[in-house]
């Protein structure tokens, strides 16, 4: 049992006192009809003279963020999820008893009030409360006002306690359900079906990630969490539902940075009959639709860059932006050695998995590129040896028909004009399994059932994925992964680095 500090004994020497009462300390439900946010847009507009002239009262609950007690009567801001409003208790509206349970309430406690609405001499909509209920005691502190959590990591930690002194991660935690829906009307509107997929899988598919194990007991089996959402929406696109996505968790055992969390959301969709380009045109749109439905402004000030979302969006070829700053031309014909010898000369380390001309040029790309495309771009034309399922250029079959978007020097989706060969799609199976053997713990495995599947017959297909987290991050300025996640993947206290 932890020592209790001489604040929380008091306050449960309060909550005694409060019961002595009859008054139940934590409370039961309460009926109100207005919230902070509401009341001031309605009322502010209105004059103090015009109040003297309206008897309009509203009943308010939320937690009590500042007292100032004056003998006879007081202020104190009681704060809901829209924000804070001012309140005005008096002896003479309430009367002896109720004023003093009133002087008994600490910074926390959670009360409702019904009053009369009117504004202060300074201006300030104000409720005048004529009637007080004590709803629930706070047995501990908040922090001090102007600090509040000061240390990050107890910030995420106890996201409650920071969700009720900090109003930027507030405001972040109720903008993300907004672009989140904002998302899912779009694509309803463009007439994809939201569908879910197991998180449960036998095979390590979808994306190039360790996995999460996990076990079976009635099967006796071991599984892993899924890492992408890809093969099952595939899937159904060979059985006919042609234009589906879904938004949901993935997990992928690997580091924790400010751009990393092992559990994420992703988003992936796929759409029959169409192509890498009607993919580009697909995100473009939804992005400018969240910015135009949700923040209402397309310049977002991140990572010390102004991101602009106006279009058109630049798009330009992975070997392309390579040549534009090393020179080099990855469009020419060359070998395995050749390549190997280019890595060399540019101080590229080039693991035993990754000799190919295909992952060379990667590497070029990641060391020379990456992080120099800070507006939106569309970056494609990715070589064949790092996209297993992806359709191969009918012009350039060493390339595939796949972009990534760019903003700030980060990855932001991942599209494709997908693979629908079953048989080149066993064959990049294989090719995976190989890398596997050669150590690569990211590789795919052979899922047989979704290339049986494509022998069935899967249309021509586009097919995109977003990182949700990321996407948010930007529509709501934060830098910081763990900012968007309410509750983001922690050490446990105490744990040595």
């Amino acid at each position: 049992m932890r020592e209790l500090t001489e604040q929380e004994l008091v306050r449960r020497e309060k909550a005694h006192n409060i019961a002595s009462l009859g008054i139940d300390p934590f409370g039961h439900s309460f009926k109100r009809d207005s919230f902070a946010l509401d009341l001031k847009s309605k009322y502010e507009t209105v004059g103090e003279e015009e109040f003297g002239n309206m008897n309009d009262t509203a009943t308010v609950a939320g937690r009590i963020m500042f007292i100032r007690k004056m003998g006879k009567a007081s202020f104190f801001s009681l704060k809901d999820k829209t924000g804070p409003i001012q309140i005005y208790i008096s002896i003479n509206d309430v009367g002896e008893e109720v004023y003093n349970l009133f002087k008994s309430a600490d910074l926390g406690d959670i009360v409702g009030v019904h009053g009369k609405i009117m504004k202060t001499k300074t201006g300030e909509l104000t409720i005048k409360c004529l009637k007080y209920t004590h709803l629930v005691k706070a047995l501990r502190p908040l922090p001090e006002k102007f600090h509040g959590l000061t240390d990050i990591e107890e910030r995420y930690r106890r996201r409650y306690v920071d969700l009720i002194m900090n109003d930027d991660s507030r405001r972040v935690a109720f903008l993300r359900p907004k672009i989140i829906r904002s998302i899912q009307n779009y694509m309803d509107s463009q007439g994809f079906v939201e569908v879910e997929t197991p998180v449960l899988t036998t095979l390590l598919t979808g994306a190039s990630a360790r996995p999460f194990v996990t076990h079976h007991n009635t099967q006796d089996l071991d599984m892993y969490l899924r890492i992408a959402l890809e093969l099952p929406l595939k899937r159904l696109l060979v059985g006919g539902m042609e234009a589906v996505y879904e938004i949901g968790r993935v997990f992928r055992n690997e580091g924790m940075d400010p751009k990393h969390n092992p559990e994420f959301t992703l988003m992936e969709a796929y759409l029959a009959y169409s192509d890498l380009e009607g993919m580009m045109n697909l995100t473009e749109n939804m992005y400018q639709t969240i910015a135009c439905e949700v923040t209402h402004k397309m310049v977002y000030n991140w990572y010390g860059y102004e991101i602009n979302l106006e279009g058109p969006w630049k798009r330009i070829s992975m070997v392309d932006a390579i040549k534009e700053k090393t020179g080099i031309d990855f469009k020419k014909e060359m070998t395995v050695d050749e390549a190997l010898e280019l890595a060399s000369t540019h101080g590229i380390e080039v693991q035993e998995h990754e000799h190919t001309v295909g992952h060379i040029i990667n590497l070029f790309f990641e060391k020379y590129v990456e992080e120099t495309l800070i507006q939106p771009t569309f970056l494609y034309g990715h070589p064949v040896e790092i996209s297993p399922l992806t359709k191969r250029n009918p012009e350039d079959p060493r390339f595939v028909d796949r972009f990534e978007l760019f903003i700030a020097g980060k990855e932001f989706a991942n599209a494709y004009t997908e693979l629908n060969d079953p048989m080149d799609q066993l064959e990049r199976f294989e090719s995976q399994l190989a890398e596997k053997n050669l150590g690569n713990d990211e590789a795919n495995d052979i899922d047989m059932d979704f290339v049986e599947a494509l022998e069935y017959g899967m249309p021509p297909a586009g097919g995109v994925g977003y990182g949700i987290d990321r996407l948010c991050m930007l529509f709501t300025e934060s830098e910081s992964i763990r900012d968007v996640i309410l509750f983001p993947t922690m050490k446990p206290i105490g744990k040595e680095e």
